[in-house]
């Protein structure tokens, strides 16, 4: 019977002598579901992975797949396939023999292995390749024969330790998209791991992100971006404006952060304590020529353009402003009057109290 859940993992504690890697992680990933997992470096999240595959044991919990416990099941009998950064193909076989590697092991004759291989490569975009040499490849090229020989055996989960990151950034974008597009052909479920949030947002349809052993917040990369639960996932996911403050006064749900200048900024939040972190999104941050533009807005500030950071569509400004310690960052416009902007031109700035999301310190 079709189980509802590919993965569980239930209250998952990894300790090393005193120090828990992974602290009480629970979890679950739908069957077809393409589920990251998204932290800094040292945050657990290989550990984590590596009990997933067999390679550490919990030092308590249970990890189960499509409901069968995987506690004392050796790595070589989970139906999982892992894809490491290294990808760990065999640079003396050709594509095809890496390919039907893990079948031949499993006692599959050769001949039928060699066919699964093929068509398998055809399905990656390989169509032909089979008797070149791995060492003859593209990175692109050999990140998808390390998938294909991974998805020939038909496991019930992938997991993907960084694949993408020993690829320079134009491949890297490139194999964002691909990774996404092989997944939804194969609708095989994918369990991925990267301290890289763009790659993290662009791909999975759930993300959890991992900090010091814990998921501070499960969701889809929409839900992380535009409502963060912790300081840290609003930190974490995507580019922000970050300050300091403290909570003037509250009420049902709005703040009023003052910054260390005395300028009152307001936001939304629930606050307990005086000490207050607030984050806005620089692509909500408002531009305008005059003040008047900016009318309606409870947040409005004049300020100076110290720096015009270039990249395409993805420019922004940095904006020294009145009463606040640190430049605001905003979206530079592409059209329009303001999209000429320089340093030292003169701008006001300002955003809506939704825009701005505060969190105890």
């Amino acid at each position: 019977m079709a189980h509802s859940t590919d993965l569980d993992l239930v209250n998952v504690t990894k300790r090393f002598g005193s120090h828990a890697a992974v602290n009480d992680v629970s979890f679950s990933v739908a069957p077809g579901e393409f589920f990251s997992i998204l932290g800094p470096s040292g945050c657990g999240k290989t550990t984590l992975m590596r009990m997933i595959a067999g390679f550490e044991h919990p030092t308590y919990g249970d990890i189960r797949i499509r409901g069968r416990s995987m506690i004392g099941v050796p790595a070589n009998k989970r139906p999982v396939n892992m894809v490491f950064q290294s990808l760990a193909l065999f640079p003396m076989m050709s594509v095809g023999e890496n390919v039907a590697y893990g079948l031949t092991c499993r006692g599959v004759s050769r001949a039928e292995a060699e066919g699964r291989a093929n068509r398998m490569l055809e399905r990656v975009g390989l169509k032909g390749f089979g008797d070149r040499r791995v060492t003859a490849l593209s990175g692109g090229q050999r990140q998808r024969v390390a998938i294909a020989r991974c998805l020939v055996l038909e496991p019930t989960l992938v997991l993907l330790d960084e694949p993408l990151g020993a690829l320079d950034l134009k491949l890297r974008e490139h194999m964002k998209i691909e990774l996404k597009q092989l997944q939804a052909t194969f609708n095989t479920t994918f369990a991925y791991i990267t301290h890289d949030q763009s790659e993290a947002l662009v791909m999975s349809d759930r993300i959890a992100v991992m900090n010091q052993g814990q998921f501070e917040q499960v969701g889809s990369p929409r839900e992380l971006y535009h409502n963060p639960v912790t300081p840290f996932v609003a930190s974490f996911v995507g580019e922000t404006n970050k300050w300091h403050g403290e909570a003037a006064f509250t009420s049902n749900g709005s703040v009023a952060v003052r910054l260390p200048s005395g300028t009152v900024i307001q936001g939304q939040g629930k606050m307990a304590d005086k000490a207050t972190l607030a984050f806005v999104r620089p692509e909500a941050i408002a531009l305008a020529q005059d003040s008047s533009a900016l009318s309606g807005l409870p947040n409005k500030f004049e300020g100076r353009v110290s720096a015009v950071l270039f990249d395409g569509a993805n420019s922004s400004l940095l904006i020294d402003t009145a009463g606040f310690d640190q430049p605001v960052r905003a979206v530079l416009p592409q059209a329009g009057p303001l999209a000429g902007l320089t340093v030292g031109a003169p701008i006001h700035v300002g955003w809506t109290a939704d825009a701005m999301k505060v969190f105890a310190a």
